[in-house]
């Protein structure tokens, strides 16, 4: 399983460069949100973004495969401890 971006160590790697083009309006509106949110540059905030639709898919995909499991006879409450324990030991390592 793929821990969701915010539960994994943050590793610094080599960086490309990629060039997007927008309407004025949407670039305004990033220029709005890079001050706005406190972001250093409008890269930053593009990276932010990104990471987050990571997670989202992961959500989604850890969403989808809990659908498709079986009921389980555990309480959540131990099922819940389960998964922080594995969290905790995943950001260990």
């Amino acid at each position: 399983m793929t821990l969701p971006n915010f539960a994994n160590v943050i590793t610094i790697s080599r960086m490309s460069t990629m060039n997007i083009s927008l309407p004025d309006a949407l670039k305004d509106y990033v220029d709005e949100q890079v001050v706005a949110r406190g972001y250093g540059t409008s890269s930053e905030y593009v990276r932010d973004l990104i990471r987050k639709d990571q997670d989202r898919m992961a959500l989604k995909a850890l969403v989808i495969e809990g659908l498709a499991s079986p009921i389980s006879e555990r309480s959540h409450e131990s099922i819940i401890e389960a998964q922080r324990q594995r969290i905790r030991k995943a950001a260990s390592r």
